[in-house]
């Protein structure tokens, strides 16, 4: 558990033990977590890098929030993928959105779109647009997959300019012109804010402009962190599959009469699998670790190309490894908890669901096919989105 400082009284383990024991009822009562994200801004979690926390210590809180409730951690990977790439490659004039996230405001994204071009592509042509007007500059069109933005207190939107050059450009959230739906029918991560985000005519001016060119920008893998973020999620959610499932051996007062033990706390096969998905959420934590540990390095580097390619082939092995094993250990918990496991009031199933979710963002099978091309042949892995 990370030792972060934060702003408020208390710890971030205080924190987030409140936030992980009432995301069940969340759960059930189809509440999204405002006031839990509220209490986290409160608390400055947006800034921990700018507080002086490593990569490394980053990912270990990130993987603190998927396990307390991988609905608050996602919702928050778009902020911090914006302050990443604020720090990788500084400029004087991004000082004033680095004072806004010192002052406890989160950021969402505004970038993807519906239609026929290939997802994640470096030179992508939005409908999103920024058009000049009689009464001035304008934004107008449609974002999915707006992980987030319920919850932000500025949005970062990737549109085609004025000049019909790609731009980057920050606008309040609440700006008139600007609506965020709860409109996400994913089966998990289903408090994530990742519906529609709309702009009707929003006014913008120069100034909220973060600079011109894709949200990728030149770097080079730049999309490793928001791939590794998704990852660390997972990990956080294993811990918790884990726990509930040591929990449920705990609370079993009976067994089948041909177990191993009639006492389910000493009947090795639920020792077993305890154990197997214990170690299960260890693997994965250290490969997140692990490959944090690059990336921090690489960004450390920024311009290095041997670095970043490093990071982005441990997170690329990380995702395809943790991806299939959290599957089979969100599935196995069941085996453990029984019949009383499946209740609908117990929200197990969510953990799957969750998994599945996030492991969906980017199939590993494409993962899996690119690094194996890299280990027989040296053939360069992908560097633009989703990668």
């Amino acid at each position: 558990m990370t030792t972060i400082p934060v702003r408020r009284p208390g710890s971030v383990h205080d924190l987030l033990a409140r936030i992980g024991a009432t995301a069940v009822e969340r759960e059930e009562h189809d509440r999204p977590p405002y006031e839990e994200i509220a209490l986290l801004k409160q608390a400055g979690i947006g800034a921990l890098r700018l507080h002086g926390a490593t990569l490394v210590e980053l990912f270990e809180t990130i993987i603190d929030l998927g396990q307390a409730d991988p609905n608050v951690a996602h919702s928050l990977r778009n902020h911090y993928a914006f302050v990443e790439n604020l720090l990788r490659r500084p400029r004087p004039q991004d000082e004033k959105w680095l004072d806004l996230v010192r002052a406890g405001n989160l950021f969402g994204l505004a970038a993807t779109e519906l239609g026929n071009e290939k997802a994640g592509r470096r030179d992508q042509i939005f409908r999103t647009a920024v058009t000049r007007t009689p009464d001035g500059l304008r934004l107008t069109g449609e974002k999915y997959y707006s992980t987030g933005n319920l919850y932000a207190d500025f949005l970062v939107v990737a549109a085609q300019g004025p000049d019909g050059e790609p731009v980057r450009l920050v606008v309040p959230a609440d700006r008139p012109g600007v609506l965020v739906e709860r409109d996400w029918d994913g089966i998990g991560q289903r408090f994530t804010g990742s519906g529609t985000t709309r702009f009707d005519t929003v006014p913008v001016t120069e100034d909220d402009i973060v600079g011109t060119g894709t949200i990728y920008g030149d770097l080079p893998y730049l999309a490793t962190f928001p791939q590794l973020y998704l990852t660390a999620v997972i990990a956080g959610i294993l811990r918790r599959v884990a726990r509930d499932a040591a929990g449920l051996v705990r609370g079993k007062r009976r067994t089948f009469y041909h177990a191993a033990a009639d006492d389910p706390a000493g009947d090795p096969i639920l020792q077993q699998s305890v154990g197997y998905l214990a170690s299960t959420a260890y693997v994965a934590e250290a490969a997140v670790l692990r490959a944090a540990a690059a990336l921090g390095e690489a960004s450390a580097a920024s311009d290095d190309q041997e670095l970043a390619l490093r990071a982005a082939l441990r997170t690329a092995k990380a995702k395809v490894a943790v991806d299939e094993q959290a599957l089979r250990a969100a599935a196995e918990l069941f085996d453990v908890g029984g019949g009383s496991a499946v209740r609908r009031v117990a929200h197990l199933d969510r953990h799957w669901r969750n998994i599945r979710t996030l492991a969906s963002h980017n199939p590993r099978t494409y993962k899996a096919r690119a690094v194996g091309a890299y280990e027989i042949s040296g053939t360069p892995l992908p560097n633009g989105g989703f990668f």
